[in-house]
């Protein structure tokens, strides 16, 4: 069989067969559809390419096959890699081997080598798909901007793991630590290990200045500290896949445990990798995968989906989760609901009661912002909406602080700004907008007689992003529902407040009531 073709996006555009550079044709639309190619690795419709790159010119299907022509040169030479099956187009990702997939490998890897993560360190340490950039086509600019942030995700991962190997002398742990804090500056967890690492090898002058220059960056409550009750390791290790709505979007989805499933609807922002081992869900989402199969999916628009989607919407939030179920081949399980996931579930257990054998939900409720709030409540989201479209991807995160803060408004300044970071990593701020746009118009009110499944509600008595009367009015109206009310101002209910065991607990009386052959989870 021949060599493989080595396709590298991530430093510099390069085409290489045994070593030799193979010449590409000096124009950028026909680079970028390579990439575009390559990355997704899947046929993707004459029609739709011609609109992602040709949409300005006036003859884009003889554009599209100037382009084809020209990568068939290139990329053909010893392999179809090339293929133009019908009316599709496609890079076969069996015949080449791709920078970016090499760097998600690694990522995914249980046991990695050293050099493995120095290497893709050092590919991360650079801006991905560079000259790849393209004017007036704003589709491909969304996939391009979702692929680099997908590539920035895995640093913190890939950096951690290398700086700890056993085989990775201080010094070297120390110069990656100092680059990482420079790519992720606001990262919280580079200066504390890197702190961390100056005071182990008695540099305790270099550690009180990477302290003071964290502080100075992100404010005077931000300190650098070792962190409490660090969430339990994973008792196993999660599996990422992929599946594709009715309409090509390709969305994400992980299994993780053993045992029955249970299942999470997608929330206010998810990304697989970063909430796994996130400060924030990390606790919840460990207990629940100690004895259950626990499912989890990153909706269109965010995470590792697909971003740049035509749709997001309810309707489409819905089929996102039909996908994930149906591709799965599950058949019956409970369905856990946080926040806007609660309506999704609902209606999802009125047109599936023979799936859901429980629904579990969370700070929910059943008609969003522009129909249940007040009007002056409204106008505040409405603020909030203008604030996002123009800060939302800037370095500042006084925009994404609005969410930070009546999510989690007792959390200390660590958890805060994992999240402040967290949002802008996992969406855009176009998406950001469509996504509340979408969450304001949720009405399912007259959905809730409907209800058929066991269901538990759980609220906190002071959420300060989505009221208490919200959880009320989904247990008064669903049939035979009972209320669990908790002590807490948290939409988002921490590991270490008193609430979340008191939460834990009462999902795990709940299950093994109402799911026979679901087993409690342990502590």
């Amino acid at each position: 069989m021949s060599e493989r073709l080595q396709i590298d996006l991530i430093n510099e555009v390069s085409v290489r067969i045994s070593g030799q550079v193979v010449p590409l044709v000096q124009s950028r639309k026909t680079v970028a559809l390579m990439a575009y190619l390559a990355v997704t690795g899947q046929p993707h419709r004459r029609e739709h390419l011609c609109e992602l790159f040709f949409p300005d010119t006036n003859d884009p299907k003889g554009s599209l096959r100037w382009s084809l022509t020209k990568l068939r040169q290139a990329l053909n030479t010893h392999a179809t890699c090339l293929q133009t099956p019908g009316t599709s187009v496609l890079i076969d990702a069996d015949l080449i081997n791709l920078d970016v997939h090499h760097v998600q490998a690694v990522h995914d890897a249980a046991d990695p080598s050293s050099a493995d993560l120095v290497e893709v360190a050092e590919l991360l340490s650079h801006r991905p798909f560079m000259g790849l950039e393209l004017s007036r086509n704003d589709d491909y600019a969304l996939w391009l901007m979702g692929e680099r942030e997908q590539l920035h995700s895995l640093r913190p991962h890939i950096f951690q793991r290398m700086v700890t190997a056993e085989d990775v002398s201080d010094q070297d742990a120390v110069k990656w630590l100092r680059r990482w804090q420079r790519l992720d500056p606001y990262s919280h967890e580079a200066p504390r290990l890197l702190s961390q690492k100056l005071t182990d090898l008695g540099l305790q002058d270099e550690a009180a200045i990477v302290a003071r220059d964290y502080t100075a960056l992100m404010g005077d409550s931000a300190v650098i500290e070792p962190r409490r009750n660090p969430p339990e390791p994973a008792r196993t290790r999660q599996s990422i896949g992929f599946c594709k709505a009715s309409d090509g979007v390709k969305i994400a989805y992980a299994k993780v445990g053993n045992g029955p499933p249970l299942v999470k609807t997608a929330n206010w922002l998810n990304h697989l990798e970063l909430d796994w081992e996130s400060p924030i869900w990390a606790d919840m989402f460990h207990a629940l995968a100690a004895d259950h199969t626990f499912v989890r999916y990153d909706e269109r628009g965010n995470g590792l989906s697909d971003w740049d989607v035509p749709e997001i919407s309810f309707p489409a939030f819905l089929e996102d989760l039909e996908t994930v179920v149906d591709h799965l081949g599950l058949t019956r399980f409970p369905l856990l609901g946080l926040s806007q996931g609660c309506a999704v579930s609902i209606e999802y257990s009125i047109r599936h009661p023979e799936k859901v054998s429980a629904m579990i939900l969370i700070g929910g409720y059943a008609a969003g912002w522009r129909v249940g709030l007040s009007p002056e409540e409204r106008e505040q989201r409405e603020a909030v909406l203008t604030l996002t479209r123009h800060g939302w991807g800037t370095s500042n995160p006084a925009y994404r602080h609005i969410f930070s803060q009546t999510f989690m408004p007792n959390a200390d300044s660590e958890r805060l700004a994992w999240f402040d970071d967290f949002q802008r990593r996992t969406t855009s701020p176009e998406n950001a907008v469509r996504f509340q746009e979408a969450f304001g118009d949720i009405d399912i009110r007259h959905l809730l007689p409907k209800v058929q499944t066991p269901t538990l509600v759980l609220h906190a008595r002071d959420d300060q992003r989505i009221p208490l009367r919200c959880g009320r009015e989904l247990a008064a109206n669903i049939p035979n529902a009972e209320l669990v009310t908790l002590d807490s101002q948290s939409h988002i209910i921490l590991g270490d407040e008193p609430a979340w065991q008191v939460c834990m607990n009462e999902i795990s009386r709940f299950l093994s009531k109402h799911v026979p052959e679901g087993r409690k989870g342990r502590r």
